[in-house]
């Protein structure tokens, strides 16, 4: 083969063996948990926001801008409930660029894929820790789920992962809502069909066992926007589309039925600074349309401490190297605002 096996990793029960999740943070998750679940099934009417950096690059800047949301949180307690973003891997669409700390703990090294699955565990423990928050990430790679799937209050399957036969079905096996983007084509159907694999119980090979899930019924729709057939990019989150999203959860008949709209990505021409205007005007057709204010469940929004983006090197702290981010003040700004509209 073409590959040099340079070593074998820790397995997931070794490496959360050496980096337990105490009884006081595994408390933490369940709680979260819950809450997660109950907005999702429609039995609380608080809405999910999902905000966080592009990429988790380092770790003080993460933890340090995931303590910023914590006071905000019990301000808007009452009607929003904060999944900070911790996402450690990040899909390239050419394989090249930054691939997240699951590659990289330093953005400045060479790739240590074992010092990549102690530091991102190592992360979101200490998140759990300083700020009482459990985070989402991104299932990147199937195979590595086991190493955070105690520790995670949501997974989002990107639009480049949801048709791969692998992520749905692990989907159905994973103990936490799973959200699944539509695919960068735009077609609905796909994300559909995986909403109802990753619901429904599979019997695939896991990590080299046969393995059997029992589904997922928290597994649910992310519109993040797609790419026409000039490669632009599309909006899906307007008051058509939120209504055939309604038609097609009917017609399927599937559980817990929700959706996430991506203010960044393909739905803003990655502009984060759109990402207001986005939600305002959801909000809008929520309030207009009782089925879609029914359906709608949260949003997902880019956000770190400085506004825009930077090269690897670029040396500014709390600065996306990855897709351009809103900065603080504008999201503290962006939270409380989404709050007052609810």
């Amino acid at each position: 083969m073409n590959m040099i096996f340079e070593r074998k990793l820790a397995l997931p029960a070794e490496l959360k063996e050496m980096y337990p999740l105490t009884g006081s943070l595994g408390k933490i998750v369940e709680e979260r948990d819950i809450e997660i679940k109950n907005i999702l099934s429609g039995k609380s009417d608080k809405l999910l926001l999902i905000i966080g950096p592009c990429s988790a690059d380092k770790e003080e800047s993460v933890v340090d801008y995931v303590s910023r949301l914590v006071p905000v949180q019990e301000k808007v307690k009452d009607k929003l409930f904060i999944v900070p973003r911790v996402y450690t891997n990040k899909p390239r669409t050419t394989g090249e660029g930054y691939k997240g700390m699951l590659h990289q703990p330093d953005p400045n090294e060479k790739p240590d894929m074992f010092k990549g699955i102690v530091a991102i565990r190592e992360l979101h423990m200490r998140v759990i820790q300083e700020t009482g928050f459990s985070c989402a990430d991104e299932m990147l790679y199937p195979e590595n789920a086991e190493y955070l799937n105690d520790v995670l209050g949501y997974i989002a399957v990107g639009a480049r992962s949801v048709e791969d036969q692998q992520h749905r079905l692990t989907a159905s096996g994973l103990p936490v809502p799973v959200g699944m983007k539509n695919p960068s084509s735009g077609d609905i159907s796909v994300m559909m069909n995986s909403i109802t694999a990753a619901q429904h119980g599979h019997t695939f090979i896991y990590r080299g066992w046969e393995t059997h899930s029992q589904g997922n019924p928290y597994a649910h729709a992310i519109l993040r926007g797609y790419n026409n057939k000039h490669g632009q990019p599309m909006p899906n989150y307007h008051y058509e589309d939120l209504v055939r999203l309604c038609e097609d959860y009917t017609k399927k008949d599937l559980k817990n039925p929700a959706v996430i709209i991506d203010a960044n990505h393909a739905n803003s021409g990655k502009d984060p600074f759109q990402q207001k205007r986005i939600i305002n005007e959801v909000i809008s057709n929520c309030n207009y349309n009782s089925d879609i204010k029914k359906l709608v469940k949260g949003f997902m929004v880019e956000s770190y401490i400085e506004d825009g983006n930077q090269s690897v090197d670029g040396g500014v702290y709390g600065k996306s190297i990855t897709d351009a981010c809103l900065g603080w003040p504008k999201t503290e700004q962006l939270i409380y605002e989404i709050a007052d509209r609810l």
